[in-house]
């Protein structure tokens, strides 16, 4: 009889087992307990990839993760270094509750965003913050340039990510200093052979084309973050349609006299009311960029930093999104364009991130069509002032960085199930 009751005890052991394991889920926090921010967004992406259901906890815990729980996904945190929690569905309702009465939301995720990178074919002496965000967290991403954007690929991919590129064909406006230099002269070469085997008779028309595509691919229901210089030379490239706002050392024909008159804001992504610099020599494309003025209001590494906007996440999930991080405040970083002119600013535009008291945003995002575009400044997030063939950032030293996770926040963001907002 005891042997009976022995068995019994252990049969019901195992059949509850299972039932118990498959109510569990798995709680992925990005508070400061986290201790890879930067993985953690790529176990999310597999774990989208393979089929299972996620959900974004907005300002839950510094924006966390909750997965069905799966042995295999509990391995892959362990492998890629990334901290988990098991939790119970009894838990699980507790989490639901506290978010339904704070300012948190739950985001479903749906699936694994298919995901390009505009990188040009030179071997440019800079390297990619974004491209860097995705190799560390072990996310895939294809690489396009100007001949697969103007054939239509980008109607293959959910997200697009432009960095560094000059849309005015300007080649940065580094004219001045890098004319003599080879990588410089290398670049020229090579855009100009792909402008005149595409059509093209200048390299300006190529991007202004390119520009355009984006454009539409945004306009369509496509995902668009861009950094650096990009954000501005888009803007500069899609008003200028039709005007020859490209100095003769570029080109090899002057400016239209009439340029400035000629520019249509209503083609732009963001910006309006700007004024392009037309002077070759100038390591200035307009004054989107607030370089050099903003060197008065932060003198110092220590004194350049920005503040995250805090969003009602049950009526904004959106910019809530892209702002989810496990601080209030991110330090600053150079770039190409290091900040926006906030007075230049259309007004649909949202503010994401901005220091206080000086005209200038750091961090912003706006609706077109059926499509977003976010725009965050600068080049690397931890790296103050990265020059020209200085060595890439090494994100194993910097796995919980702020200014990275708003990188992946918007890798991300194409994941998530859009609901209307509400009123």
């Amino acid at each position: 009889m005891r042997k009976i009751i022995i068995i019994f005890i252990l049969l019901t052991i195992l059949i509850a087992l299972p039932v118990k394991l498959t109510a569990a889920s798995l709680l992925i926090p990005m508070d400061n307990t986290q201790i890879n921010h930067l993985k953690a967004y790529g176990v999310i992406y597999k774990a989208l990839e393979k089929g299972y259901k996620g959900e974004w906890l907005l300002n839950y815990r510094g924006g966390s993760f909750l997965i069905d729980y799966a042995r295999e996904l509990a391995d892959l945190c362990l492998v890629m270094g990334v901290s988990y929690e098991q939790v119970t569905s009894g838990q699980v309702a507790d989490i639901y509750r506290q978010i339904e009465v704070e300012n948190m939301e739950r985001v479903e995720l749906e699936k694994a965003p298919r995901i390009a990178v505009y990188v040009p074919q030179t071997n440019d002496p800079w390297d990619d913050a974004v491209t860097m965000a995705l190799t560390y967290a072990e996310i895939p991403y294809d690489k396009v340039w100007d001949e697969e954007v103007l054939s239509g690929v980008l109607d293959e991919y959910d997200w697009l990510h432009a960095h560094h590129e000059d849309f005015t064909g300007q080649y940065g406006k580094f004219y001045g200093a890098f004319r003599n230099v080879l990588w410089y002269q290398a670049e020229v070469k090579t855009n100009e052979e792909m402008a005149h085997r595409l059509g093209y008779k200048k390299v300006s028309e190529m991007k202004r084309d390119v520009a355009k595509m984006i454009y539409d691919y945004v306009r369509r229901g496509g995902f668009f973050f861009s950094m650096c210089s990009a954000p501005e030379t888009i803007d500069i490239a899609l008003a200028a349609d039709g005007v020859d706002i490209v100095p003769r050392e570029f080109d090899g024909d002057p400016v239209d006299p009439g340029a400035l008159e000629k520019l249509d804001y209503e083609r732009t992504l963001a910006f309006e009311n700007f004024t392009p610099n037309f002077d070759p020599m100038a390591y200035r494309r307009s004054d989107i960029d607030t370089y050099p003025e903003r060197m008065l209001r932060f003198p110092t590494q220590e004194s350049d930093f920005f503040y995250l906007f805090e969003f009602s996440a049950k009526l904004d999930p959106v910019p809530s999104m892209l702002v989810q991080n496990h601080v209030a405040t991110v330090s600053g970083f150079l770039g190409q364009v290091t900040g926006f002119k906030k007075s230049l600013l259309k007004k649909h535009v949202i503010i994401l991130g901005m220091p206080d008291n000086f005209d200038e945003v750091r961090y912003i995002h706006g609706n077109l069509g059926r499509g977003t575009f976010t725009f965050l400044a600068g080049h690397d997030p931890e790296d103050y002032q990265h020059f020209i063939n200085d060595p890439p950032t090494d994100l194993a030293l910097y796995k919980t960085s702020p200014g990275y996770r708003l990188i992946l926040n918007n890798v991300l963001f194409p994941a998530a199930k859009k609901k209307e907002r509400k009123t």
